[in-house]
């Protein structure tokens, strides 16, 4: 019983918390897959269509008209990628600052959930987020669609369990 009120509070908490970060993230962006893909291109410029598309788990018909609409708000780029037949996706400077301003909004939100625990609670959340995370990933793709949202500046890669859990599982292979 205990166990599955935990698991129950944990999904109310988790709907909370997405239902908070969509408005205001809708608010900023229209919604849809554009905060992700700012943020995304942001932390990894010079991705294909095509891998976009999987990280954000759209289909290729789906990827290029998002990247058409973020194209024409001027907010993404198209260059040509390394090997000559592909498209490398850049974002622009005003795609910078939307993907800064995405952000920061998602911030003040997870804010707002943990700004109730003390100092020593944060500490040990941020130890059972990082377990809860690197059991999560499961393979390179999971790991993209976990933190297609993150804020890669404060959880670098030497830091991210998830990235940490990716590397691991492509050593035991």
């Amino acid at each position: 019983m205990d166990e599955e009120r935990s698991l129950n509070l944990l999904g109310a908490l988790a709907l909370s918390i997405v239902d908070a970060l969509n408005a205001v993230v809708t608010a900023n962006t229209g919604g849809g897959e554009t905060p992700a893909a700012l943020v995304t291109l942001g932390a990894e410029p010079g991705l294909s269509i095509n891998e976009l598309r999987q990280i954000l788990n759209l289909s290729h018909p789906g990827t290029v008209r998002l990247i058409d609409r973020l194209e024409t708000q001027g907010l993404v780029e198209r260059r040509s990628g390394t090997d000559g037949r592909t498209l490398a996706l850049f974002l622009t400077e005003a795609g910078f600052e939307r993907r800064q301003a995405i952000l920061a909004e998602r911030r003040q939100q997870l804010q707002v959930a943990v700004q109730s625990l003390s100092a020593a609670e944060r500490k040990q959340l941020t130890k059972l987020l990082e377990k809860m995370l690197a059991a999560m990933t499961t393979d390179e793709l999971r790991a993209y669609a976990i933190c297609r949202l993150c804020e890669e500046e404060v959880c670098p890669g030497d830091r991210c369990p998830v990235e940490q859990q990716y590397f691991r599982l492509v050593e035991s292979d």
